[in-house]
């Protein structure tokens, strides 16, 4: 085997701040939202026609600032993708890890054109939606890569937890991905444009109440399947960090769910959807590391694997 020149501890850093870096900025992009500065920059890559950097006078200063700076952190994500991609080939580990360093840059790559577009078609809700859906599954690709750079290269790779969980958890990720959308689409019927001076144009006309309900029905439909998961993983005796993941996850969509109750009575607090961006990330990658948690890469002598009986060498 190639010498390793990137030790397991710092692709583990490297993998952290990938996924730290990924839902930070979905956090910014959330601040960028309600405090209506969208358009503080209403061109790309430029900020304003003929500069690169604010201008006085050509948008509020407040709004510039909170709308460059977030087009700033685009560049620290950028380089904890490069560095992902750097770590992983210096390591000479497998093709699943470079996969998931490569994904990620082409996402960034993409995430920051679709982000152009919607600032050109003047923070259209459905452009709006496209700029958020993305951040969601970079979120989802770094914590795969934090949790599998653990698994030896060289390991048999081996689900450690039964069929059912594993069938119960995967349809559990796609209700969350339904559950991100459809709130996607409360937020592109609600009052935070983007951009003051947009209001309500180019908003999704449907009854935001309704579509808030909608949408936390599915979320009650992601936590059921979620507890289901959970309680086949227990009743299999999933390895106990599976089973660590399972409960964290249950506690951070008990919280989403809280902030978005809380929202829905107060009329949606412009400080409150920053929280509720940065649970849905946290949320995301809790769903991902349970869901990378199934399958390890074990040494033959290796004592994590289950019975043959539960058919799942």
């Amino acid at each position: 085997m190639a010498e390793q020149k990137v030790s397991l501890r710092t692709q583990r850093l490297v993998a952290l701040l990938l996924l730290i870096s990924q839902a930070g900025i979905t956090i910014t992009g959330a601040v960028v939202r309600v405090t209506g500065s969208g358009l503080g920059c209403v061109t790309w890559p430029e900020c304003h026609p003929g500069s690169l950097v604010p201008q006085a006078g050509a948008a509020p200063a407040i709004h510039q600032a909170i709308e460059f700076g977030n087009r700033l952190l685009t560049f620290v994500v950028i380089a904890t993708s490069a560095a992902a991609i750097i770590a992983m080939h210096r390591a000479h580990r497998r093709k699943e890890l470079k996969m998931y360093a490569w994904v990620s840059m082409g996402l960034v790559i993409l995430q920051a054109l679709i982000g152009a577009a919607s600032v050109l078609l003047d923070l259209r809700w459905w452009s709006v939606a496209l700029h958020f859906l993305p951040s969601m599954i970079l979120v989802w690709v770094a914590a795969m890569l934090y949790v599998r750079v653990l698994d030896p290269d060289d390991g048999t790779p081996t689900h450690i937890i039964p069929q059912s969980a594993r069938m119960t958890g995967l349809i559990a990720a796609i209700a969350l991905a339904v559950v991100l959308m459809t709130g996607t689409m409360v937020t592109g019927s609600g009052p935070h444009s983007g951009d003051e001076g947009v209001g309500m144009e180019g908003r999704l006309e449907v009854n935001t109440e309704y579509m808030a309900v909608g949408h936390a029905m599915c979320m009650y439909v992601y936590l059921a399947l979620t507890i289901i998961t959970l309680w086949l993983l227990y009743t299999n005796k999933a390895p106990r960090v599976t089973l660590r993941a399972g409960w964290v996850l249950i506690g951070v969509i008990i919280v989403q769910w809280a902030i978005g109750v809380f929202q829905f009575y107060q009329g949606v607090p412009r400080w409150t959807v920053p929280f509720h961006v940065g649970m849905s990330a946290v949320v995301t990658a809790y769903t991902a590391f349970l869901y990378a948690h199934g399958r390890k890469r074990l040494k033959e002598d290796a004592p994590e694997r289950l019975p043959a009986e539960h058919g799942v060498h």
